[in-house]
């Protein structure tokens, strides 16, 4: 393993004021739980940021890139894979709440195309939550284009009735993302970057890295250690496009937890993605976000982010009514691209939260591992 992955480089910076976890001891729990995660799985550079009480510490680990060395830091920008999903419904829940559409409101009614088709019987809600009746995870190779994805759709059929099961599926949310920039009057990159993103006060979160950024943008590397980054499908923006940094994942966890700071449609949208609509075992959904009562044990959270969860369908249990945010809970997510995983946790009544980004994909477990015993530590 390069050594400088192992001699590895902290940083930390704090913001804002309230009492937290002294740097020494909350160091000490995540360089333990890092170094090690790191020569297991063969990352080569990984971020981490944890939020206690306003203050946001960083800790930065390994390199961002092999050929020129280069060291990660908090605004190394990494791709997020389904984190990004939390983003598309926040979009959703921003339009909803400028009275551009209802959740409520059938997918026909918002593309043309799309009527005649099964998407006159499915409802955006439906579309964000998994549950139009199994919509793959992934687009057949043959609709996968941008210029394929509606034929797609227009002939596709239910296995089974709407609101029924949960299969996670990235055209589900995906055209979910696509319909909601639609009513919005903007292609989504353009709503996502020009409209969301800045009103988040996200200032180095992008669909598209621009130029003068790709000298911050991470190489993934796969699991046989080759370069690689994601490449282009239909609804890739909108499913798992995001590129971002800790800093600016710390901020959006910050806004998640504290919304009053943001204009009034912004918290509506965030009590929307925060809001519980169906149960599947002990996962509440949420618009994007899924969430667990807490304390939650580390199992329970592991299980909640299994294989079997993300590939297999489950028999929901809609709450009726939808259930905002309760009291104590813990809300997560996480994302993939072949050369780089995320993953996102945040306790809003202890006002505690991380995040993990690397540049390689590996199990969720290991993850949900890192980011429980950090906030257990938090959490004292």
């Amino acid at each position: 393993m390069n050594t400088s992955v192992r001699n590895f480089l902290f940083s930390a910076l704090f913001i804002g004021s309230g009492t937290c976890m002294a740097a020494t001891d909350l160091r000490k729990v995540v360089d333990s739980s890092v170094e090690h995660l790191m020569q297991q799985q063969g990352i080569a550079g990984l971020s981490v940021a944890v939020v206690d009480k306003g203050k946001v510490q960083y800790f930065n680990y390994g390199i961002a890139n092999k050929d020129n060395q280069q060291p990660v830091t908090q605004d190394t920008l990494f791709e997020i894979g389904s984190v990004s999903k939390t983003f598309t419904a926040t979009l959703g829940g921003y339009a909803e709440a400028n009275n551009k559409l209802k959740l409520s409101d059938k997918a026909s009614q918002h593309l043309a195309a799309l009527k005649g088709s099964a998407f006159d019987r499915i409802s955006l809600l439906q579309l964000a939550t998994y549950t139009p009746g199994g919509l793959p995870l992934q687009f057949p190779d043959a609709a996968d284009s941008a210029n394929t994805m509606l034929g797609y759709f227009q002939y596709w059929k239910p296995t089974y009735a709407p609101g029924e099961q949960r299969l996670y599926s990235n055209p589900s949310i995906g055209l979910f993302g696509y319909l909601s920039a639609q009513s919005l009057g903007q292609p989504f990159h353009k709503a996502m970057e020009k409209t969301l993103l800045p009103k988040l006060g996200l200032n180095n979160t992008y669909v598209s890295v621009p130029a003068d950024k790709a000298g911050a943008y991470a190489q993934g590397y796969d699991k046989d250690h080759k370069p690689v980054r994601v490449g282009p499908g239909a609804l890739d923006s909108e499913a798992y496009g995001i590129k971002t940094s800790t800093q600016d994942l710390a901020h959006y966890v910050i806004v998640n937890m504290h919304p009053q700071t943001l204009e009034k449609p912004l918290q509506q949208a965030i009590a929307t993605t925060h809001t519980g609509y169906y149960r599947v075992n002990g996962m509440t959904q949420g618009l994007g976000w899924e969430y667990y009562p807490y304390p939650i044990k580390l199992q329970a959270l592991i299980e909640g982010n299994s294989t079997p969860m993300a590939m297999e369908p489950h028999k929901v249990k809609w709450l009726s009514p939808a259930q905002v945010q309760p009291a104590n809970v813990l809300y997560n997510k996480t994302g993939s691209t072949r050369g780089f995983g995320a993953y996102v946790a945040y306790v809003p009544s202890k006002d505690i939260g991380v995040v993990i980004l690397a540049n390689k994909n590996y199990p969720n477990a290991e993850r949900v591992k890192v980011a429980h015993a950090i906030l257990s530590a938090l959490d004292h």
